[in-house]
C-alpha cells in the first residue's frame, strides 16, 4: 500500500509578475502596436499573477538582458542544457529537503524517481541528487523523462507499484522543470502561448509502504487514456535552439469532449461515485482548461480553488504543478473520510488520473 506522506516544493529565486513578463515579451518579440495589444489581452485573460524563473531577464531593462541578447541569434540547445544542469539539481534537492523535513533522513530514502521534460543528461539528475544528498550508492533510481504535465501521476503509479511489492519502502518522487530556458525569440502563436503560461519549479513527494502521518493519503487507483486526435495539438520537440512547445487553442475543446467519459471510467476503475469525491486535484494547464472541466463536471468554484490558486501564483510549471495543487489540498484537509480525484494532461493527448483517500 502506498501512502502519500508529504509534499515539499521549491522555486527559483526570481519571481516575475505577469505584467512585467508581458512588457519583456513585447520588447523581445519586437511587436508592433497592434500585436502588442493582442498579447496584452491574452496576458490579462491568463489569470496568472506571478511566475518563477531561473533567469532574471524578465524583469530587467533590455540593456541588462543576459539570456536573451538583443540582436543575437537564438541560444543553442547545449547552452540551454548548461543552465538546466546548473539549476535543476539545486531546485530538486531543496524540494526533497522540504518534503522529508522532520519525517525521515536522506539516508532512509530507498527509491528515487526523477521527473523532468525540460532537460536531460547522463549521468543525470538522479545521480546528481544522490550525490548531493549523500543517499546510499545502492538506492534504487529511475527516471520519467519527456512526458510533460501528466508525468507526476505516471511517476506516482510507479511509486505505488514499488510500495505494493517492497516492505519499508520510502519512495521520493521529485518533479523539476525549468521551462523558461526554452524561450524562443521568434514570434509565433505557439511560442507566445508557451511564454505566457509556463514557469519553473520543483515538487517532491514522499510515498511510503510503512510510514503514516496526520495528512497522509492512501493511493487507491489509477486510470489513463490517450486521445490520438489531439496528438498534433500538444507536443514538445527537441530542436537546435531548445525544446519547442506546440499548444494548440483546440486543447480545451478536446478536453471538453473527453473529460466526462474519462472521469467516469476512472471512477468506475476506482469503484467510487463522483458524489463521493471531496477534493478535486485538477492540473491547471490554463484558465480555459479549468473552465471547461468545471462546466462539464458541474464542479463548484471551491472544487477548483486549489488549482486556480496554483495557476495564479506560479503559472503552469509542467510536471510539478499537480503536486503543488495536491499539497494545497493536503494542507487544507482537517477531517476524514475524504477522497481526492486527480487528473493531468500532456502530449498525446494523454490524460492520467489517480484517486487517493483518507479513512
Amino acid at each position: 500500500m502506498g501512502n502519500i506522506i508529504s509534499i515539499g516544493t521549491a522555486l527559483p529565486q526570481f519571481c516575475h509578475p505577469q505584467q512585467e513578463i508581458l512588457q519583456f515579451m513585447q520588447k523581445a518579440y519586437r511587436l508592433n502596436d497592434n500585436d502588442a495589444r493582442k498579447l496584452a489581452y491574452l496576458y490579462k485573460q491568463s489569470e496568472i499573477q506571478n511566475r518563477y524563473s531561473v533567469l532574471p531577464d524578465f524583469v530587467r531593462p533590455e540593456s541588462d538582458w543576459q539570456f536573451i541578447e538583443p540582436g543575437q541569434s537564438e541560444r543553442c540547445l547545449s547552452s540551454r542544457m548548461e543552465i538546466y544542469q546548473s539549476s535543476a539539481c539545486a531546485l530538486s534537492v531543496a524540494a526533497i529537503k522540504d518534503c522529508i523535513k522532520d519525517i525521515i533522513k536522506p539516508e532512509e530514502i530507498t527509491h528515487l524517481i526523477t521527473v523532468s521534460c525540460t532537460g536531460m543528461s547522463a549521468p543525470g539528475l538522479d545521480l546528481q541528487i544522490t550525490e548531493d544528498l549523500q543517499l546510499s550508492n545502492k538506492v534504487f533510481r529511475t527516471s520519467v523523462n519527456f512526458m510533460g504535465c501528466y508525468a507526476a501521476i505516471h511517476a506516482l503509479k510507479i511509486g505505488k507499484m514499488i510500495c505494493d511489492t517492497t516492505s519499508n519502502a520510502n519512495v521520493i518522487i521529485v518533479c523539476t522543470e525549468v521551462c523558461t530556458i526554452h524561450f524562443q525569440k521568434t514570434f509565433t502563436i505557439d511560442n507566445a502561448s508557451s511564454s505566457l503560461l509556463f514557469g519553473d519549479g520543483s515538487a517532491a513527494l514522499l510515498l511510503s509502504s510503512s510510514l503514516s502521518s496526520a495528512k497522509a493519503l492512501t493511493v487507491k487507483s489509477f486510470y489513463a487514456e490517450v486521445s490520438y486526435k489531439g496528438k498534433d495539438d500538444m507536443s514538445w520537440q527537441i530542436s537546435n535552439t531548445g525544446f519547442l512547445m506546440k499548444l494548440s487553442a483546440y486543447i480545451p475543446q478536446l478536453i471538453q469532449e473527453d473529460i466526462a467519459s474519462l472521469v467516469q471510467n476512472a471512477l468506475d476503475e476506482g469503484g467510487i461515485k463522483q458524489s463521493e469525491i471531496t477534493h478535486w486535484c485538477i492540473h491547471p494547464g490554463g484558465r480555459k482548461i479549468l473552465e471547461v472541466i468545471q462546466s462539464k463536471l458541474s464542479l463548484s468554484n471551491e472544487d477548483l480553488s486549489c488549482s486556480k490558486s496554483v495557476l495564479s501564483k506560479y503559472g503552469n510549471m509542467s510536471s510539478p504543478t499537480i503536486l503543488f495543487v495536491l499539497k494545497e489540498i493536503m494542507d487544507g484537509i482537517h477531517e476524514a473520510p475524504c477522497n481526492v480525484f486527480g487528473v493531468a494532461f500532456g502530449p498525446g493527448l494523454t490524460m492520467e488520473t489517480f484517486i487517493a483517500s483518507k479513512a
